[in-house]
Formats: C-alpha cells, sequence, structure tokens
C-alpha cells in the first residue's frame, strides 16, 4: 500500500508497538486454539469423512487432506531425499577434487536422478520439449519463442494425452510428478529462449544446449523450484570458486540450515495433528457452524501452513543450491506481516515475481508507459501465473482477485503521492498518524489479500462461505473486530519492513 521508504516511515511510541505484538500474537494464539478445540470436539466426523490416519505422536490424529504436503512428503520418503543428498555428495566431491568437472557431472547425475523417477517415456517428454523450444529460440524471435512454449504448455491439458501418459505410470501420483516437471521445466524453457533471444550467448550450439540442459535437469530446483533465471543461473554457475562465498559450503552451515529445516517440518507436522484446518475447510457444514473466533483461526492457519510448508519446500533444495555457489531467491515472508497484495507478490515467491517482471511485465511496458500499460502488464502476468497453475476456475478468480488488488493498490500509490494530495497530507496529519492511516487502508488490502489466499487454497466455496458469512452477516459483529486485528497485523508489518532484524 505504500511506497515510503525506510526513513519516511515515522517511528511510533514503543508502548503502542508493544500492543500491536500482544494484540497480533494474542489473537493468533486464541484463533489458534479456538479451531484446535473445533477440530477436537468434530474429530470422529472428520475422521469418517476426510482423511485423518494415525498421527506421528500417540493420542494424536494426522490431517492428511493438504494434497501438496501429503504429494511431496511421501516422494521425498520414496526417492527425492535421497536423490537431492546424493546430489550434494556429487556437487561437494566434484568441486574438491576436480572443479571442472562439477557442471557436466550435475547435468548427468540430474538426468539419471530425473529418468530414475519420471523412466525414459517421462524424461523424453522434457527432451522434446526442450530441443523444440532450443531449436525455436534459434530464430531469436521473443513471439515466436513465446508461442512455442505456451504451446508446450497446453499440452498439459490435452486429454487424450493425459491418458497416454498416465498409462506409463503404475500410480496417479508418479503421473503428477510428471506433470510438476513439465510445468517448472516450462519457466526454464521460457527464461532460456527469451534471454538468447535478447542477448545469444558466446560459443556454438552445442555448448548453448549443454548450458540448457545443466540448467533444466539441476536436480535441486527440477521438481518444484524455486525459480531462477538462465541468466542468473550460468553466471553464478560459472564463477571462480575463488569468488565464491565459502560460509556457505562448510558444515557448519549444513548443519544449521538443516535444523531450521527440520524446525519448520516439525512445525508443519505440529498444525496438521493439532488443527484439522484442511479437512474442515472442505465441508461447508463444518464452514457454517465454525464460531467466530475459530473461523478467524482457520483462515490463518490455512495461510500461515501453506507458508511454513514452503519454507520446507524451498527450504532444503535452496540450501543445496547454495552450496553449489547459486544464489537462490529468498524464502517465503511470514504473511502475518504481508499487508498487500504487491508485497505478497513480491515477497511470498521472489524467484516467480522476479521471473514475471523479467519476462512479462517490463517487455509488455511495465509502469513506464503510464497507468493503463501498467494494468495491462499486470494482467497478462496474472493471466498466465492462472494458465500455468492450470486455469481452473477458483484460479481464475483468484488471479482477477489479485489483479485487481494491485491495482487499487498502485492507483492509491499514485493518487497520494501526487504534490496536491500529498501537500493535503502533510498540512493535517503528523508523520505517526499518516503511518496509522496507512495500516488503516493496508487492514482492507490485508483481508481482501486473505480471501484470494482462500479462494486460491481451498476453492471458490471456501470464499464464498468467509465472504458471506464476514462481511454480510457479521459485518458488525466479525468483520470490525477482524478489520481491528489486522490493523495491528499491519504496524507490524511496517515495523518490520521498515527496522528489520
Amino acid at each position: 500500500m505504500t511506497s515510503k521508504s525506510k526513513a519516511q516511515l515515522a517511528p511510533l511510541p514503543r508502548t503502542e508497538i508493544l500492543a500491536y505484538w500482544v494484540l497480533s500474537l494474542g489473537s493468533h494464539l486464541y484463533s489458534f486454539y479456538q479451531l484446535h478445540t473445533f477440530s477436537k470436539e468434530h474429530e470422529a466426523g472428520l475422521e469418517r469423512g476426510f482423511q485423518l490416519e494415525k498421527g506421528l505422536v500417540k493420542g494424536f490424529k494426522r490431517d492428511l487432506s493438504d494434497f501438496e504436503w501429503s504429494f511431496w512428503t511421501e516422494w521425498a520418503k520414496k526417492s527425492l531425499l535421497w536423490t537431492l543428498i546424493g546430489h550434494g555428495v556429487i556437487s561437494r566431491l566434484t568441486s574438491i577434487f576436480n572443479p571442472k568437472l562439477r557442471v557436466p557431472a550435475l547435468t548427468v547425475y540430474g538426468l539419471l536422478a530425473a529418468s530414475s523417477v519420471l523412466g525414459i517415456k517421462g524424461v523424453s517428454v522434457l527432451l522434446v520439449h526442450v530441443g523444440l523450444s532450443f531449436s525455436v529460440a534459434q530464430l531469436q524471435k521473443p513471439a515466436l519463442s513465446w508461442c512455442c512454449n505456451l504451446l508446450l504448455l497446453s499440452t498439459l491439458h490435452i486429454h487424450p494425452l493425459q491418458e497416454i501418459q498416465r498409462g506409463w505410470y503404475k500410480t496417479e501420483e508418479e503421473y503428477y510428478l510428471l506433470v510438476f516437471s513439465v510445468a517448472v521445466c516450462g519457466l526454464r524453457l521460457i527464461s532460456f529462449s527469451l534471454e538468447h533471444c535478447w542477448s545469444p550467448a558466446d560459443g556454438g550450439g552445442a555448448v548453448q544446449l549443454g548450458w540448457l540442459f545443466s540448467y533444466t535437469f539441476y536436480h535441486p530446483f527440477f521438481y518444484n523450484g524455486p525459480i531462477i533465471s538462465y541468466r542468473d543461473y550460468t553466471e553464478q554457475m560459472r564463477r571462480p570458486a575463488e569468488e565464491c562465498d565459502g560460509d556457505k559450503s562448510g558444515v557448519i552451515y549444513l548443519l544449521l540450515r538443516s535444523g531450521r529445516i527440520i524446525l519448520w517440518w516439525c512445525l508443519v507436522e505440529y498444525m496438521i495433528h493439532v488443527m484439522y484446518m484442511h479437512s474442515i475447510q472442505s465441508n461447508e457444514t463444518y464452514l457454517e457452524i465454525l464460531p467466530p473466533w475459530a473461523l478467524g483461526g482457520l483462515a490463518l492457519a490455512l495461510v500461515q501452513f501453506f507458508f511454513v510448508k514452503y519454507l520446507v519446500l524451498f527450504g532444503f533444495p535452496s540450501m543445496l543450491a547454495s552450496m553449489d555457489q547459486l544464489v537462490p531467491p529468498k524464502l517465503p515472508r511470514c504473511v502475518s506481516i504481508m499487508y498487500s497484495f504487491t508485497g505478497m507478490w513480491r515477497h511470498f515467491d521472489a524467484g516467480l515475481y522476479r521471473w514475471l517482471i523479467r519476462y512479462i511485465y517490463v517487455p509488455l511496458g511495465g509502469s513506464r508507459h503510464g497507468l493503463l500499460y501498467q494494468m495491462l502488464s499486470t494482467g497478462l502476468a496474472f493471466g498466465f501465473v492462472c494458465l500455468w497453475h492450470g486455469g481452473h476456475d477458483y484460479l481464475r478468480y483468484w488471479a482477477l482477485m489479485n489483479w485487481a488488488g494491485v491495482v487499487v493498490e498502485n492507483t492509491l500509490k499514485s493518487v497520494f503521492a501526487s504534490s496536491y494530495i500529498h501537500s493535503i497530507v502533510e498540512r493535517h496529519f503528523s508523520p505517526a498518524m499518516e503511518r496509522r492511516c496507512i495500516a488503516l487502508l493496508s487492514a482492507f488490502s490485508t483481508a481482501m489479500l486473505i480471501l484470494s489466499n482462500l479462494v486460491f487454497l481451498g476453492g471458490i466455496h471456501v470464499g464464498r462461505i468467509f465472504w458471506k458469512r464476514v462481511f454480510i452477516q457479521g459485518w458488525s459483529t466479525i468483520a470490525l473486530p477482524m478489520l481491528a486485528f489486522l490493523y495491528c497485523f499491519a504496524q507490524i508489518g511496517l515495523e518490520w519492513t521498515s527496522r528489520p532484524p
């Protein structure tokens, strides 16, 4: 909501900031407790209708309704954790004994690791995509490369092809792993194609193809990201060892980062043992009868779970990438201190955000050509994200809500940055009061941001019921207290971004 720099944000009295912290933490803990109580009261019904299994701790059930977490944890136990460890071992050994072989060795290892899970047919699909994208990129026509790569991504939604690919595997989970791999590799192929169109690399076609293979099959980022651009990948992998940060390849770094990831994993598991938020969100009856505090706890728990989940899913691959002297995108920022749509996109998945800015937003004009071009560039970026995630109905609503949120925020920022409005604000408001007004506006933005995330995480029915219960039926009893707490969250977010620890 604000473009104010750290120096411009007025400090507030320490007692006021302390009050915001107490109210923010207290509301989180109490709403989570209410959701936990509701989960235990309805445990028998949830167990009959949904995926509650015996927990890892005696006396607790475990909610397995979140497909993504169940999917990746099962694959981690089967093979992915071990192949990622194998990548780390190969990288370390080649760095010590023959650094020149490190990139070729990791490329071969990534290709073999993918083949061991996806099979020859699955990897063949990726090789066809790589070959077609590489060939079209040689023409150095960005529009043509975009058309080619969008057509390749669209093959994920062609039903006859889906049935053929399903027939290659014994389980649906193996097929989904291929789908995720193709989708993420599609972003990498677009990155390579556009970078090659804009600035062709030195060396022959064989060298370029070799680097494309290395980039595509880099094992830590292969299945689920995070995303880095082709330019960043090749520049960082080419750096001499003496220019790299030795602290990120040592045993101490490995132990500290591994310990953090294990703590995050424990927190995710704790959440699905004590709060059955994913099973509850799947049933409209439970959503309708949730007490107000438990309803708020469900919204907070869903977005916080999503945040901590991606600390784990991005954390381990990013640690291995750092040991390979890459600079991975920053890990997601806590969603409870996000107070704008713009901030959510910038700080949750920083790799995807930079990818969208570099390859869609800026080439289409961005903010350089006025508000209309900015709205168009932003809309097409969200349209691509919707398509890339699958293009389902709920994703269209989610993308539209995010586009509208970003447009409103940018419009308000432009209005308040104008000399006329700025002079009025300076005459009538103190710097501290101006910050409080920003937080109040941000509370409304945060409410809509949470609603859009609920649509993304739970579907249209979850967003519809929350909207009805909070803003229509409970506009005075639920919405106003909720906005008061979101105001506190926004103040903590403003404090955090202006004076980070």
